[in-house]
């Protein structure tokens, strides 16, 4: 054989023979012996595997790289680069991201030469030469079950790891719609009610500042009964987005019910609570929405809210029920004082 073919890696397919559910596996044979290399392959070749060869440690990872074959039939003694410690870099490299499993069958000349050293560094199997070839056989077909059986588990493992990201995902949208106002994104009532019991709570703790602001919006009964309910929802969509841009991130804002809103402003004293106030009324009474009737007619529709708002540490809010009341009572007394107005709880 020429030094130039020596030096190649080939590729040999053979047709399938007696390797039933093993027929068309790849088997990389590496020994720097080509007479060797040819004896192996033929040996095997009724089995109906697919064959490559290399001729030194660096072939024998160009052609891994390439073609991820399912077995290796690997000479130890080769020059430069051994077959133990190509072995090594195969195993360094067998997760996901490198090789991955690939069984190594390591063989040798000489009875003891390296055995321990090479099935501590990871080889699944090792032969003496010269070997039976129905020895070879039987352990080539052995370690190929064994190929097939560990791709078969990553497999499995990665639809399982699929699996429960995507029940993880699921999960987190259905969180998030329990939680969830549909019509204006905002959080619903629930949501809220348990976020004031942990604000509320860590105030206490804390001794800081919390305020609870209760908006209606002002006649919105006429709205929907001038204009129908798909035009409520747009104002109850324009309200809830103006709102939520006038707060910080930190804010929590929630649908209480029909047109009313709701909101936490943690660390927020009542002189900032109440420039807060002013400053969502004055968004909202700057809105336009536009009505389009059914014959084409567009009309800009004018909006307005009252707000109550309530501040603790307060010496006679002692408990988030409490506090809601008072927010409640002070948007009451807005609506009772004209409407477009914001009324503040006074101890």
């Amino acid at each position: 054989m020429a030094e130039g073919d020596r030096k190649r890696t080939q590729e040999v397919t053979h047709r399938p023979g007696s390797g039933g559910e093993l027929s068309g596996r790849t088997v990389l044979i590496v020994d720097d012996d080509p007479a060797h290399v040819a004896h192996v392959r033929e040996g095997l070749a009724p089995r109906g595997y697919h064959f490559r060869e290399a001729h030194d440690g660096p072939q024998a990872l160009s052609a891994i790289r390439e073609s991820r074959p399912d077995l290796i039939l690997m000479d130890v003694e080769m020059p430069g680069l051994g077959g133990v410690e190509v072995c090594r870099i195969i195993k360094a490299n067998s997760g996901e991201d490198g090789f991955g499993f690939i069984p190594v069958i390591l063989m040798t000349a000489r009875q003891a030469a390296g055995k321990v050293e090479g099935l501590e560094l990871g080889a699944d199997d090792y032969l003496v030469k010269p070997f039976d070839m129905l020895e070879l056989s039987a352990r080539v077909k052995s370690m190929l079950r064994l190929k097939v059986l560990q791709d078969t588990l990553v497999e499995k493992n990665r639809e399982l790891d699929k699996a429960n990201k995507e029940l993880a995902r699921r999960r987190e949208e259905l969180l998030a719609l329990s939680r969830t106002d549909a019509l204006t994104g905002l959080f619903n009532r629930r949501c809220f009610e348990e976020r004031l019991t942990e604000e509320f709570a860590r105030s206490r703790r804390y001794q800081s500042p919390l305020s609870l602001v209760m908006l209606d919006i002002d006649h919105f009964k006429r709205i929907n009964d001038t204009f129908g309910h798909p035009f409520g929802d747009q104002v109850l969509k324009a309200v809830a987005q103006t709102a939520r841009t006038r707060l910080r991130e930190v804010d929590v804002l929630a649908r209480y019910g029909g047109e009313e809103f709701i909101a936490l402003l943690p660390e927020t004293g009542p002189a900032d609570a109440l420039k807060v106030c002013e400053r969502v009324r004055e968004a909202i009474a700057a809105l336009g929405v536009e009505h389009v009737s059914v014959e084409g007619k567009r009309q800009e529709v004018r909006l307005t809210a009252s707000l109550g708002v309530a501040t603790v540490p307060s010496a006679d809010l002692n408990s988030a029920e409490a506090l809601l009341r008072a927010a409640d009572a002070g948007l009451y007394a807005a609506k009772g004082a004209g409407r477009n107005r914001v009324r503040q709880h006074v101890p």
